[in-house]
C-alpha cells in the first residue's frame, strides 16, 4: 500500500513538472516570436534632423562641466564607504 501511493506521488510530481517545462518553453518560443514578429512590423523611430539642432555655446559647456564636477565631488564626499 505505502509503495504503491509513493509511486503515485513521484508519477504526479514527474508528470506536473514535466508540464511546467513544457509550458515555459512554449512560453518563451513565444514570446521570442511575437518579438520579432513586432520588430519587423514597426515603423522605425523618425531620427531628427542635424541642422535642426544648434550647438551649444563654448562657454556654456564649461560651465556645465564645473557644475557637474562639482556634484559629483559632492556626492562622493558624502557617500564614502
Amino acid at each position: 500500500m505505502q509503495d504503491s501511493l509513493m509511486q503515485e506521488g513521484l508519477m504526479l510530481m514527474a508528470f506536473g513538472m514535466g508540464f511546467v517545462f513544457v509550458f515555459l518553453t512554449v512560453l518563451v518560443f513565444a514570446t521570442t516570436g511575437m518579438s520579432k514578429l513586432a520588430a519587423r512590423f514597426t515603423p522605425a523611430p523618425a531620427q531628427p534632423e542635424a541642422a535642426s539642432r544648434a550647438p551649444a555655446p563654448a562657454g556654456q559647456d564649461e560651465d556645465l562641466m564645473v557644475v557637474i564636477s562639482t556634484a559629483v565631488h559632492r556626492y562622493r564626499q558624502r557617500h564614502r564607504r
